[in-house]
C-alpha cells in the first residue's frame, strides 16, 4: 500500500511541510515518486519515519540522522559506526532517565510535603517529621532527591 504525503504526515502526526523538509535534507532518499513527481510513501518509508522521529527524540540532530541514513545506505561496511551510534544514544537516554527520575522523586516528595502541610495547617508538620515517620515511598523519594527535608 502507498500513502500520499498528507496521509503519511497524518499517520506520523507530522506536517507535510516536515516531511518535505526531511526529504530536502536527504532523510528520505528511499521515498518513491510518481511519474509526475508526487511522493509516495510505503510501509518501509513509514518505518524509516518512525526511526527518524525516534532518533530526533533521542537528541540527534538532522545532520547526525542524515549521517546514520548514509551509513545505512552504504551497507555492511558501516555496521560498527551504526552500532556505536545506537550505544551512544542508549547511554545518553539512560542518563536522561536517571536525571528525570531524580526530578520526579523531588517533585513527588514536595507534593507529599505540601499535602501534609495543608492537612496539618502548617509547613512545620512535614518539616519536623522524622524520615521514619514518612511513608516508605516518600522516604525513598527524599533520599533520591538529595534534598534536606526542611527546605
Amino acid at each position: 500500500m502507498t500513502y500520499s504525503i498528507g496521509q503519511a504526515a497524518e499517520m506520523m502526526n507530522l506536517s507535510a511541510y516536515t516531511l518535505r523538509y526531511y526529504d530536502k535534507e536527504g532523510l528520505l532518499p528511499m521515498v518513491g515518486r510518481t511519474s509526475s513527481g508526487i511522493r509516495q510513501f510505503n510501509e518501509s518509508d513509514i518505518d524509516w519515519l518512525k526511526l527518524i522521529e525516534c532518533l530526533k527524540a533521542s537528541g540527534l540532530s538532522i545532520k547526525e540522522i542524515k549521517q546514520y541514513i548514509d551509513w545505512a545506505l552504504e551497507g555492511d561496511s558501516t555496521l560498527e559506526q551504526r552500532r556505536q551510534l545506537f550505544y551512544g544514544r542508549k547511554k545518553a537516554i539512560e542518563d536522561q532517565m536517571r536525571n528525570l527520575q531524580k526530578t520526579l522523586d523531588t517533585v513527588t516528595y514536595k507534593c507529599w510535603f505540601y499535602d501534609t502541610a495543608v492537612t496539618a495547617g502548617t509547613a512545620d508538620a512535614p518539616a519536623n517529621m522524622a524520615p521514619s515517620q514518612m511513608p516508605p515511598k516518600i522516604r525513598r523519594c527524599l533520599k533520591n532527591s538529595g534534598l534536606k527535608q526542611d527546605i
